[in-house]
């Protein structure tokens, strides 16, 4: 019971004491914080990722594509542990809107199976519940539609939203690409080598990347094979798919894998069987790691900047108890005197730093959360006042800033500084309790 009564005391009467609650408050405070945005944009931007591929994909990094793709689609359908299959073409281009000409990336697809394998329906702004008609014009039905990524053709306003019409803008866009053959040459060398075709543009595709929303343009499946690939089998550059309910993303790789390696080797024989052996099986992850890659290192980097502000907190911990025990060998001498052990002293001290640990960390939860909820409307207030804002949104893809708490991460965080308390209070404790009573209760001793 006089343990209780004794870090009651210093916690009520030391003002020292108040200082090194708020520096744990303070510190926990910054890193709930900067760690629930940086989580937050970091997991949104992942999981808009594997959205955007599926789960698995079987491709290529040639431009020149591999046949015989629909026969590996057909074996691939017969097996449990795949829910839908979506054959795709990613090639370059020139586009021509109005005389203004841009390098862009071209996509071909099947509306309805990519829509089925990823989350192509859902990034479209009018045709999200029917994309079979994702690449019909509602001015000419008959003619060419295709999908320009939302960055290329719209502008946003400061709180981050496009400027969308009732209808699609009635614009005719050409489409100029080089179609090379499966050797990798040009197909039309020697002559004009290029073909072109022109497209009414037909709807907006937003999926939240910002890479994929200001330089890709959809076009049916068909015609990207007409325009970027020339020869007598048809080819595509990737094969995606998802997973059905319950397979893991792993395992399914796994299987999938298998199966190519089977599909390969019994077409040995056929005519640019060559193009199969540069055709790899990748998860999601991995297909997009070079998308995913540098916002996890920064969040490794900022996990490693946020261990430099707990060893702060040990040194700032280690100070305050340093002193208070300094100020306290009077009541460690009468401790000490009345029959208290070496142990109790210790037990003593850690247990006010992990009073301290535990009521500065439930400040600066408390105050992160708070900041977290308004966070939004703060930042919003100030650029209504003052023209400011974390993330340009006219620049980032970003809507509002992630404030969803992470339990899990705060949890850890909670511990790292308790423990950093402890850490911190752990040589003092040691000194205190290796006072000995005869130096302590000395005359004019402090």
């Amino acid at each position: 019971m006089y343990k209780l009564k004794l870090i009651i005391r210093y916690l009520l009467k030391r003002h020292i004491t108040h200082f090194a609650v708020l520096a744990v408050a303070l510190c926990v405070f910054i890193v709930v914080v900067v760690m629930t945005v940086m989580t937050g944009l970091v997991g949104g931007f992942t999981e808009k990722n594997h959205e955007f591929v599926g789960d698995c994909v079987v491709g290529t990094e040639s431009l020149v594509g591999f046949p015989y793709y629909q026969r590996f689609i057909e074996k691939l359908m017969e097996q449990d542990f795949v829910e839908a299959v979506s054959p795709v073409v990613k090639s370059y281009g020139l586009l021509d809107v109005a005389g203004y000409e841009q390098g862009v990336e071209v996509m071909g697809v099947d509306p309805v199976r990519h829509s089925r394998t990823t989350n192509f329906a859902q990034t479209l702004h009018y045709r999200a519940d029917e994309p079979a008609k994702a690449f019909v014009s509602p001015y000419d039905p008959n003619a060419l539609g295709c999908i320009r990524g939302v960055d290329l053709a719209l502008g946003r306003n400061s709180h981050s939203e496009y400027l969308y019409d009732v209808q699609p803008e009635q614009t005719d866009i050409t489409l100029t690409c080089f179609p090379l053959n499966a050797r990798g040459a040009l197909a039309l060398a020697g002559t004009w080598p290029v073909r072109t075709r022109t497209f009414h543009h037909s709807d907006y595709s937003h999926s939240g990347i910002a890479r994929a929303d200001g330089s890709l343009v959809y076009i049916p499946l068909e015609q990207a094979q007409l325009l970027c690939m020339a020869g007598a089998e048809k080819r595509v550059t990737a094969i995606h798919i998802k997973f059905a309910s319950g397979t893991d993303v792993a395992s399914g790789c796994a299987g999938v894998a298998e199966l190519w390696d089977a599909f390969k080797l019994g077409l040995a024989e056929a005519p640019n069987h060559y193009l199969l052996d540069a055709v790899t099986v990748q998860d999601w992850k991995r297909y997009r790691r070079a998308f995913i890659a540098p916002m996890e290192r920064e969040r490794v980097l900022l996990s490693l900047m946020f261990v430099l502000v707990g060893i702060t907190t040990v040194f700032i911990v280690f100070v305050v108890f340093y002193m208070i025990i300094s100020h306290k060998r009077k009541d460690i001498g009468i401790l000490k005197s009345v029959g208290a052990s070496n142990g109790s002293v210790m037990t003593l001290f850690s247990g006010f730093a992990l009073t301290v640990g535990f009521l500065g960390s439930g400040v600066g939860v408390l105050a992160g959360c708070v900041f977290l909820a308004k966070i939004n409307a703060i930042e919003g207030w100030l650029f209504e006042r003052f023209g400011f804002q974390l993330w340009d949104r006219t620049i980032y893809a970003i809507g509002e800033i992630p404030h969803q708490v992470d339990v899990k991460v705060v949890a850890v965080i909670v511990c790292c500084a308790v423990a950093a308390c402890l850490v911190g209070a752990a040589v003092p404790s040691y000194l205190a309790a290796r006072l000995r009573p005869v130096e302590t209760l000395r005359v004019g001793q402090a």
